[in-house]
Parts: structure tokens; sequence; C-alpha cells
């Protein structure tokens, strides 16, 4: 992993999503613009009911926006669409196959994500080499339908345990208004998709979200490079 790469992870809070769950094509890049004028550190593209053509246009686009802003650029899913339009990386779901396959496909440095729902997977996801994971859903969301939210119980163990080694975004139903019951259970990274994605202001929410997370916003000061 580039010392660039490294930095951005060490620093990050705010993990932004791009989501067609939530967006239309045409609304991505204004969201996005949004998202990264808000402070977000990481922005993920994900695309769970779209071709893969029309996933690698979106990404093209969404590019450039990011390193200009010098955040990290993931692509959920999908390794070959991240490997050719030349993301920061790619986020894998607990069945969206190998840590190591994806890291082989992929240059070297980059980064790859997990999903994670309990402690087990979390360590288990360490283990075989994340560079960061997601742990949740914390409290039901309509992102994840049918699954309900695992609750604010274990997140300080896997804080504690993984968190020590790479960086723990919790994710799952996390918006403003619980956002502090979340940080008083132990967290001190989270995903924010609908809580943000479906504000009358993203960039104001995101700013709002900011201001109680903290830390160090990667375009304002923090160096980033590909």
């Amino acid at each position: 992993m580039t010392v660039a790469r490294q930095l951005s992870i060490e620093t990050s809070r705010l993990y932004g999503i791009v989501d067609l769950g939530y967006l239309s094509i045409d609304e991505c890049v204004g969201a996005t613009l949004a998202l990264l004028e808000g402070g977000v550190d990481f922005l993920q593209l994900r695309a769970k009911e779209h071709k893969t053509t029309g996933i690698a246009q979106i990404a093209r686009e969404l590019v450039p926006l990011c390193r200009a802003r010098k955040v990290p650029f993931i692509v959920n899913d999908f390794v070959e669409i991240a490997r050719e339009v030349g993301a920061d990386g790619v986020h894998l779901g607990q069945e969206d196959g190998e840590i190591s396959d994806a890291r082989a496909a992929l240059p070297a440095g980059a980064l790859v994500g997990r999903s994670t729902h309990t402690p087990t997977q979390a360590r288990e996801a360490l283990k075989e080499g994340a560079s960061y994971i997601g742990f949740g859903p914390l409290f039901p969301t309509p992102t994840k339908e049918g699954r309900p939210g695992i609750g604010l119980g274990h997140v300080e163990e896997v804080e504690r345990t993984v968190g020590a080694e790479i960086p723990v975004f919790c994710i799952g139903g996390i918006k403003t208004e619980n956002l502090r019951q979340v940080l008083d259970a132990g967290a001190s990274r989270v995903v924010i998709v609908s809580g943000l994605l479906q504000a009358e202001d993203i960039e104001g929410a995101c700013r709002q979200v900011r201001e109680v997370l903290g830390g160090q916003v990667i375009g304002e000061g923090a160096e980033y490079r590909a």
C-alpha cells in the first residue's frame, strides 16, 4: 500500500456511498460533488441492479472528481471494473469473492474492503488482509432490506480488536439522529448512505456529520495521490 493511501485510511472518518438504489444515473455526478464538498473521506460507487457497462461508465465520470478532491474512489463488488477505470480499490461483501483474489487482480497498493456482520467475520477479514472493514448493519436499513440490525453490542469489541489494526467503518441505518449513540458505543468511523443521499442538502448534511466526527478532511490538507 502506498504511503498516500495509508494516510487516507488512517485519517478517514466519514465514508460516503453513491448508491443507485437511491439515486438515478443522472444524479450521480451532482451527489458525488456534494458528498466530496461536504467532507467525505472515502467515496464508493454501489450499483447492485445495473449492467457492468453502465457501472463502468458512471465510474469513469466519478474517478476524476475524487482525484481532484484527493479522496479514494472505491467500486462495490466488481473487481474488473475497479481495475478498468483506475479506481483506488474495491469493496466486497461476504459472498463477493476472496480478498486475496481481488488483490491479485488489482494494482499493487489497491484497497480491498470487506463487509462484516459479526465479530468473527471482522476478525477473519483482518486475517485475510482486508484494508478496512464495514461492520453492520447496526440498525435496520432499506439498503439491506430483510436483514435485521445487529445492534451496538459488539462495536466496542470489534473496534478494540480489529480496529487496532485496520479501520472499522460502522454502517447500517446510521443518521445524524443516532450518530452520537453509535460513537458512544465505541465507533470512530461511519458509513452513512440514505441519511446523506436523501437529505435536502447533501453537502450540508455531510458537514453536520463531520462536525460530530471530527478528524481532518482529506481534501483540506492531508496529502493523497493515486
